[in-house]
């Protein structure tokens, strides 16, 4: 049997089977110690060249990506949209290609548009790296959350995770609701009416309009922030009002019929999505997720380079073995 594979690209998560993400999920876990040790480094991307394509802000996952790429030796280029040729007018195929005419080896991109890593992949050889495009997808995200649940459960088939919050502008919670389903977990949604796309039942996911029957029916909480920036007005009445009915705070939590896991993939808007007793809580892994993103890029990029998921613990383990 022909092991899987990610292919050449990865773009997002609802193409991939249940065991690609596996194959990623498995693979990290073996980069995870990396980051443990006195020297974080391994030579596993030594020769190789990244490009991280920024055309839209990016704190977390890009500064993750650079730790991702600097901590499997590969040599790195950060180019954003500000200061480049593309405020110039030059097109995003235009600059890929001069970059991919440099023999660069992989573009990790992030862009406004939905598709847009899709329609680069289609035009130069180069691996690409979808880091959020649109409201789209956002891959590496997914993965990310999947792993920490993963590390907190036995399984996730048969888990109950609801994601919370501005399901409509967000890309996180589409990838989320592709991989849950995947690897079993049953997915609901909750959010204002106004937050939620038309036809989002259709995915697969029961729907909850109030914050407390989400908390009494899930296992775990993976609570979005409300993306402003790409609200107009009329989404909600305020955010005071927002955090009054569905912000997830320690009081609805302690009257939860058991324990939950909280996920945030940040940044996280205290006070209103989520009180600051719960950011900081107990059940609270955001901080993993943190630790997480880089392992799962790291695993990435490496079986896009073509590595092997048996290799990665080899690599590790002799790199360990050397550095002793």
């Amino acid at each position: 049997m022909t092991p899987p594979s990610l292919g050449k690209d990865l773009l997002g998560l609802e193409k991939l089977t249940a065991e690609q993400i596996r194959l990623v999920l498995d693979t990290a876990e073996p980069f995870k110690e990396v980051s443990e040790r006195a020297i974080k480094k391994v030579p596993t991307l030594r020769g190789k060249t990244i490009v991280n394509l920024f055309f839209e802000a990016s704190t977390r996952t890009r500064i993750s990506f650079e730790f991702a790429q600097k901590r499997l030796s590969a040599d790195t280029v950060n180019i954003s949209s500000t200061g480049s040729s593309v405020q110039k007018g030059e097109t995003l195929v235009d600059t890929a290609r001069n970059l991919e005419a440099m023999r660069i080896d992989m573009v990790v991109m992030r862009h406004p548009s939905s598709g847009a890593a899709k329609f680069l992949a289609e035009r130069i050889r180069s691996n690409v790296i979808n880091a959020g495009d649109g409201q789209h997808e956002h891959p590496t995200q997914g993965l990310l959350d999947l792993l920490t649940i993963r590390d907190n459960f036995d399984a996730i088939d048969g888990l109950k995770v609801c994601i919370c919050g501005d399901i409509l502008h967000s890309r996180v919670a589409r990838s989320n609701i592709w991989g849950l389903l995947k690897l079993g977990a049953e997915v609901a949604v909750c959010g204002p009416q106004s937050l939620l796309p038309r036809g989002i039942e259709g995915l697969g996911v029961q729907v909850f309009h109030r914050i407390e029957q989400a908390i009494e029916w899930s296992d775990v909480l993976n609570i979005l922030r409300l993306q402003l920036e790409r609200m107009s007005a009329g989404y909600i009445p305020s955010l005071r009002e927002y955090y009054r009915v569905f912000g997830v705070t320690m009081e609805r939590l302690e009257a939860a019929p058991k324990d939950l896991l909280i996920l945030h993939p940040g940044p996280m808007n205290r006070g209103v999505e989520i009180d600051s007793r719960v950011a900081d809580g107990p059940h609270s892994v955001i901080l993993s997720q943190v630790t997480n993103g880089v392992a799962v890029r790291m695993a990435i990029l490496y079986l896009l380079a073509g590595g092997e998921p048996a290799l990665a613990e080899a690599a590790k383990r002799t790199n360990r073995e050397g550095a002793e």
